[in-house]
């Protein structure tokens, strides 16, 4: 499989990223295109396909991996709900495309797909043990245990954004109030200041005090939530993604003042807070892991049978 191919794809509600990869981790063509509007499966299923056509003219590659904005089945065989985009509710975007394109296909969440793309060739590299969280709209969230992606009882596990972080807070989306997602989302940090984050990074770089005292509460509220992780899961490494993180210079230091402060030192030695890497390409990097790791699997079945 040295000089085979596969295609990682992640949809997002705006655009549609698209990467041809070696197993070496070698992106060899990308694109991007954007999600029709509106976004329903039988549209978005169509551009795609379009898209892996003209991505891989030749069908070198041997498997297709997916990240979508919402839970996957399992198995990974089934996009259960996809936020922000119309009308989906238990797609069998996997069938779909396999009938399409006639390649073993696999799905997952986004946001764990973007962290297996930081733990393959990102930020998170260098460990074997790590989560990540990423500070957008929302908060995603994934687990890395032991090089393996961690998704837990029907797949659902890693939404770290929805942890409680006070029981007397916001309502949140989820269900639960409090959430750490109501208090370091983008959309906490409008409700917090009328400012975008982007906005809030600049007034820091320039020394507003204000700006730079938001960071600091911003960063406590963080390091609060990741004690708990961290009490969990005792990652090496914690890499934090998103839009919000292009500010992590100024909050970074309280959060990891904060987490010094909470865990005791057995749980979170040599532990490091990291910025990503990979930026938006995140999501299509690690979906193409995935990929690799369909198709090794299958390989493996076969030599087995």
């Amino acid at each position: 499989m040295r000089n085979s191919e596969v295609i990682g794809i992640d949809l997002g509600g705006t655009a549609i990223k698209l990467g041809r990869f070696r197993s070496d981790g070698t992106c060899l063509q990308s694109l991007s295109i954007p999600t029709p509007q509106p976004a329903s499966p039988a549209a978005v299923l169509d551009v795609m396909v379009d898209a892996i056509a003209h991505l891989d003219p030749t069908h070198k590659a041997i498997a297709l991996g997916v990240g979508t904005p919402g839970p996957a089945d399992p198995a990974g065989r089934i996009a259960k709900i996809a936020i922000n985009l119309a009308g989906w509710c238990d797609v069998p975007l996997a069938d779909w495309l396999e009938e399409k394109i006639g390649l073993p296909t696999i799905i997952a969440n986004d946001a764990n797909c973007a962290g297996l793309g930081e733990a393959w060739l990102g930020a998170g590299r260098r460990f074997r043990n790590l989560i990540m969280l990423t500070l957008g709209t929302g908060v995603g969230g994934a687990i890395i245990l032991d090089g393996k992606l961690f998704t837990g009882h029907q797949g659902a596990a890693g939404e770290l954004g929805l942890i409680t972080l006070n029981p007397d807070g916001p309502p949140c989306n989820s269900g639960n109030q409090g959430s750490l997602e109501q208090y370091v989302s983008a959309q906490a940090v409008r409700r917090s200041t009328n400012l975008e984050p982007k906005q809030l990074g600049v007034k820091a770089k320039a020394g507003d005090p204000q700006a730079l005292a938001f960071w600091e509460s911003y960063g406590r509220n963080l390091g609060a939530g990741l004690a708990s992780l961290i009490y969990v899961l005792t990652p090496e490494a914690i890499v934090i993604g998103g839009g919000v993180s292009a500010s992590a210079e100024f909050f970074f230091p309280a959060a990891l003042a904060e987490i010094e402060r909470r865990v005791h030192p057995t749980s979170r030695a040599g532990i490091q807070l990291l910025q990503a890497e990979l930026g938006n390409q995140a999501g299509m990097v690690g979906a193409a892991k995935l990929a690799w790791h369909l198709q090794m699997n299958r390989a493996n079945l076969q030599e087995k049978a």
